[in-house]
């Protein structure tokens, strides 16, 4: 039981077992008597607290009502040990079904001790009826306290799920970026360095655009951090395009107007980055097709090349693209029997932002 530093608060309460050794003029048998019974409870009572098995809990708080049994007798006082079970019933005990069987318990031991041993009804009215009622609004209590409970957990567990989702996020858009710009940038200067000596002048224009897309790749780098990124799908497939010529591979790009939003858009912007990146670093390709069109109520996107194909197992990159797309509710189709042939489909939302594509 959490119940941080209440329990101590709670501890006032018992002051009522010394009343009759007060009122009584109890001899130092009597008081040495309320003394043990005192250390027993304290004993037990943060033992109820501390202890983790609802098993034993039950059992200290069983002792617990065994001790006021005991001490009956002699002090009415002990009434409280009664009060004390009751209260503590509710936050051992699961259900509150449970709890009301515990509680009927208490109170049948109370009216049996009562009737028994002649006990004054006083003695009956502390240890059964107001037991029962601090135990019963104390079950309220502890099942607010077990909802609490679980919906914080509840809130934890969301939170960490939010923070491995950002997490993947960030991979999957830094793994696309750098994968796409770093390609770009080893291609040009492949390229400036086999110009340098024979058109000095065109070598240094590489070289230049080298600058502009590290600078515009640091600047990816941190809106991705962000979150932040402006996404344009026009953008994206003219420098493709531009990568793709750098690599000596023809490219025939073929698209129709298709509305996007914004979501869907930024998908298909990671999606064309990261297919062109595979086929300028790996596929060895003379050829490429780009294709995006609506069809039936969907988008349809298809990247073709003539290169290499490559294997069945999927990279970071490509799981990267498929989870994006099943993300919008698509399928990814991936053939590689001659060369590699991406056909990316999934439905348009009737909400989706006006975009037009080159």
């Amino acid at each position: 039981m959490e119940h941080g530093w209440a329990p101590y608060t709670w501890l006032a309460y018992f002051c009522f077992f010394f009343l009759d050794p007060i009122f009584s003029h109890a001899s130092l048998k009597q008081w040495l008597f309320t003394a043990l019974g005192t250390v027993i409870f304290l004993v037990l009572y943060f033992s109820a607290f501390w202890i983790k098995s609802k098993f034993l809990a039950l059992l200290d708080l069983a002792l617990m009502m065994l001790t006021g049994m005991a001490f009956a007798p002699f002090n009415s006082g002990a009434s409280t040990f009664f009060v004390f079970t009751a209260a503590l019933i509710p936050f051992v005990v699961e259900t509150e079904i449970g709890a009301v069987r515990c509680l009927s318990t208490l109170l049948i031991c109370a009216a049996l001790e009562t009737w028994l041993l002649h006990l004054s009804g006083w003695f009956l009215f502390y240890a059964g009826g107001l037991s029962v009622v601090v135990g019963g609004s104390n079950i309220y209590f502890a099942q607010r306290n077990r909802m609490f409970k679980k919906l914080r957990m509840a809130n934890e567990e969301i939170e960490h799920l939010a923070k491995v989702a950002e997490r993947e996020r960030i991979a999957r858009d830094l793994h696309d970026i750098l994968g796409h710009t770093l390609s770009v940038i080893i291609l040009k200067s492949e390229l400036a360095k086999k110009l340098v000596d024979r058109d000095p002048e065109r070598a240094k224009a590489e070289i230049a655009e080298v600058e502009q897309t590290s600078r515009e790749a640091l600047a990816e780098v941190r809106n991705t951090i962000r979150g932040y990124r402006a996404f344009s799908l026009d953008t994206e497939i003219k420098q493709a395009t531009a990568a793709l010529e750098t690599a000596g591979v023809q490219v025939c790009s073929e698209s129709s107007p298709v509305r996007l939003s914004a979501a869907q858009e930024s998908v298909l912007v990671m999606v064309v980055r990261e297919a062109v990146t595979n086929v300028v670093r790996h596929a060895k390709a003379r050829n490429c097709s780009l294709r995006l069109v609506p069809r039936n109520g969907s988008c349809r996107l298809e990247i073709a090349d003539d290169g290499l194909g490559g294997f069945q197992v999927e990279g970071n990159g490509l799981r990267g693209m498929r989870e994006r797309i099943e993300a919008l509710g698509g399928t990814l189709v991936r053939d590689t029997h001659s060369g590699t042939h991406l056909t990316i489909e999934f439905p348009l939302t009737p909400s989706a932002s006006a975009g037009s594509t080159s």
